[in-house]
């Protein structure tokens, strides 16, 4: 069985992000695909110091949910990252969060997933063009929705209101599901050639 971590990016536990990230991993249960949510909290996350000590162990030197994740990238197939929208972009911790997430865990990042994108009013397509931009650089399968993943209230209450937005997150919930069902019964995934980095400092 197939199974999605859903991203909580939000401070607010059970808030608007949580609502939509709730309403797709309930579609991806009906669909038979196990979920499980992730909440980042709200302490203070550190962002990434390019000190590159990940290549040599595996792990970042903060230690904190970054690694634990790490630590279980591969029972992953899928990955669904949830964020409010604060001035036009994904919330800053989440950014840190994501940063070292996705430097520590390249290698293993190719798979299924989708940003689902929180927001009051305005801004939501500006910060889900900013989390794709994780799964694009990745070789990671973005998947798509009848519209943009966003759904819009200040509130939990607000945005169960957004009938729209709710129908957009069960529509990606089946088209995750879909298309994780066809990797399983389908083609393997690409062996890749070594990564090559493009580097014009003369040594």
């Amino acid at each position: 069985m197939s199974k999605v971590l859903l991203i909580n990016g939000s401070p607010h536990q059970f808030g608007c992000t949580y609502t939509a990230l709730r309403e797709t991993a309930d579609t991806l249960e009906k669909n038979g695909v196990e979920t499980e949510l992730f909440h980042i909290g709200t302490k203070p996350i550190a962002g990434c110091i390019a000190c590159a000590k990940c290549h040599e162990s595996g792990r970042c030197v903060f230690d904190d949910g970054v690694n634990r994740l790490l630590e279980r990238l591969d029972e992953f197939q899928g990955i669904v990252i949830g964020s409010p929208v604060y001035y036009a972009g994904p919330a800053g911790q989440l950014c840190a969060f994501l940063d070292r997430l996705f430097y520590c865990g390249e290698n293993k990042m190719a798979g299924k997933l989708a940003a689902v994108v929180s927001c009051r009013r305005g801004g939501a397509t500006a910060a889900f063009d900013r989390l794709n931009k994780y799964f694009t650089i990745s070789s990671m399968q973005v998947v798509g929705s009848q519209y943009w993943n966003q759904i819009h209230g200040r509130t939990a209450e607000d945005a169960k209101k957004d009938l729209e937005g709710l129908q957009t997150m069960r529509t990606l919930g089946q088209n995750m599901a879909w298309m994780l069902k066809n990797m399983e019964n389908g083609a393997e995934h690409p062996a890749y050639e070594k990564r090559l980095r493009t580097d014009f400092i003369r040594r």
